[in-house]
């Protein structure tokens, strides 16, 4: 981090009082990049351009803007760790930091152009400079969540063939516990203040890297990015983004029609595709100023002062956050620039919305979305809100009900939510489930991808979630795969089998609840310690969000031919028919 605090004080650090001055006068002078060949493009009206870079097509636009005057003064990235430390980059200081990144990567990691990267870490400036110096080198990035274990970046390494991995001190023990088994990986890069043995340091090999670097030209359908999505079954899919499919979209600007002045606070984790949609490529491209605070964990209260001492115009949550929040008295806040509140990721709750609207003025605009094709639909600033509805269909997407052959159903008719693709794919769509034909196979129907959601869409053209039409648990925004739940019970002595579905939470939506069936030896265990052993147990073994925080001993388990089926039984236990 010293390196890059060190950069700050290149120029008057200002307080926040008269930055927030600034951000207002300069909104009157601001002058944006020409967005409307985006625009077109997602509305179908112009095709994508062969070749296409975020990095030289729109960071370094914004950073000629900064040079000639054309552009304001607004940081491009704005971080504080909540403690006293803050980082405020323009485009330009952006702009020579990853070319000197992506020296870094090209130079003592010695990785080319498609080799693939998998990236850890934590809110931190360094995830944000990484992610452009990917961009700029042609290095495919695999973004993963800091609460990852041994075994998931084990898994992550093998099935992507990654020829490096990036973290921080925490999670460095665990890549070193796995990485004899993952033959692929020839370097390890170190985010840290200190040294480690076979470990790469990035800050002091930053601090000497030239800061010339030419990017590369790559195509519009060039593989930029893959994320890990958890399914019904198995292991976490890997979902490949193009250059121009994550980054050429305007989902987040369409939803609030985000102004030049605007700054945006997304609390997404960085490992989800959410944080890249509105954290990098959609405020950047307007030449946004993006807020961050490192918050390891949601605090309420951390939450709510940040959003009245900073110029925080647009904030992005999950509904979990509002949840919390609305337990407290907001109106003892002064929001004195929010104008904008998002969510996404799971359903929000249309009580919390009013509970939100009566303490702050302010409507929560929903939308809904997934890793493989971003923002399916939304709530527009400007059209009526219906508490509990996902909105209407974004733009450039064609989104529709249907029923188990294809074909389209009538309005207020539950049925699976598609996107139509043919006669022509959308520009913003994934472009595979990498090294998997089976799933990209199992995700079609006819001229329609299936999102593997249920709903319904009403006379007004608004969509309603009704439920999964999978097993995936979606609690405070986190997806979760029951099988690999199952899968780390069954680690454990105790366990003879089990099933996990999802089960109704007041605050997280749903959470995940096991139902176990206890070796004859453990039967006797106190059932209360005997849960806490096993949770510990789910949380050393896979990602502790993943963990069973519900669990009920049983004497056997339903009597069905899949463990799809099984859930469906015990789901509709804690649910009630749907």
């Amino acid at each position: 981090m010293q390196i890059l605090l060190k950069l700050k004080t290149l120029r008057p650090v200002w307080s926040c009082q008269s930055l927030c001055r600034a951000f207002q006068n300069d909104n009157k002078r601001f002058t944006s990049l020409d967005l409307s060949q985006y625009e077109a493009i997602n509305r179908g009206d112009k095709e994508v351009p062969e070749y296409f870079n975020f990095a030289s097509d729109v960071l370094d636009q914004w950073s000629k803007a900064e040079k000639d005057g054309s552009r304001a003064s607004n940081p491009a990235l704005w971080w504080i760790d909540g403690k006293g430390k803050e980082v405020r980059w323009s485009f330009e200081e952006l702009g020579v930091l990853s070319r000197k990144a992506a020296n870094v990567l090209s130079g003592p990691c010695g990785l080319q152009r498609g080799d693939r990267v998998v990236l850890i870490l934590p809110r931190v400036p360094e995830w944000w400079l990484l992610n452009v110096a990917c961009i700029r080198s042609g290095i495919v990035f695999l973004p993963g969540t800091p609460q990852l274990t041994a075994k998931d970046i084990q898994y992550r390494l093998q099935v992507s063939q990654a020829k490096c991995i990036i973290t921080h001190d925490t999670l460095t023990p665990a890549v070193d516990s796995i990485s004899s088994s993952c033959p692929f990986l020839k370097t390890k890069l170190l985010l840290s203040e200190g040294r480690r043995g076979g470990w790469l340091n990035f800050k002091e090999l930053l601090d000497v890297a030239p800061s010339d670097h030419s990017c590369v030209k790559t195509k519009s359908d060039e593989p930029m990015t893959i994320y890990f999505t958890s399914g019904t079954t198995g292991s976490p899919k890997m979902a490949e983004h193009s250059q121009s499919s994550l980054a050429l979209g305007l989902d987040s600007g369409v939803l609030v029609r985000l102004l030049p002045s605007d700054i945006i606070w997304n609390m997404s984790d960085t490992g989800w595709v959410k944080a890249g949609l509105g954290s990098v490529f959609a405020p950047w491209l307007r030449g946004i100023t993006v807020f961050v605070h490192s918050m390891p964990q949601f605090e309420p209260r951390e939450f709510l002062n940040t959003l009245s001492q900073y110029p925080i115009t647009t904030v992005c949550s999950a509904p979990t956050a509002y949840r919390m929040l609305v337990q407290h008295d907001l109106t003892s806040y002064k929001f004195k620039s929010l104008r904008h509140c998002l969510t996404g990721g799971e359903p929000l709750n249309p009580e919390v919305m009013v509970q939100w609207k009566r303490q702050t003025g302010l409507d929560i605009y929903e939308g809904y979305g997934q890793t493989e094709v971003g923002i399916i639909s939304q709530n527009e600033k400007g059209k009526k809100i219906k508490p509990g509805s996902m909105g209407t269909p974004a733009p450039p997407y064609d989104v529709q009900i249907i029923d188990e052959n294809g074909n389209i159903l009538p309005r207020g008719e539950e049925g699976d939510i598609a996107i139509r693709i043919k006669s022509k794919r959308p520009f913003c769509f994934f472009s595979r489930y990498v090294d998997n034909p089976e799933k990209n196979a199992s995700v079609f129907r006819g001229n329609f991808y299936i999102t593997g959601d249920r709903g319904l869409m009403d006379e007004d053209g608004y969509l309603w979630f009704v439920g999964r039409s999978d097993d995936v648990i979606i609690s405070s925004g986190y997806r979760i795969g029951p099988f690999e739940v199952e899968s780390a019970l069954i680690e454990h002595p105790a366990v003879v089998e089990s099933a996990v579905v999802s089960s109704p939470d007041p605050v997280r939506g749903e959470v995940v609840k096991a139902f176990v069936v206890l070796s004859p030896s453990f039967a006797s265990h106190n059932p209360e310690k005997l849960t806490l052993e096993l949770q510990e147990h789910v949380k050393k073994v896979t990602a502790p969000y993943k963990y069973p925080r519900k669990m009920e001993f049983v004497q056997e388990l339903p009597k069905t031919i899949t463990g799809k089926i099984r859930r469906n039984v015990l789901r509709k236990k804690e649910w009630g028919p749907i």
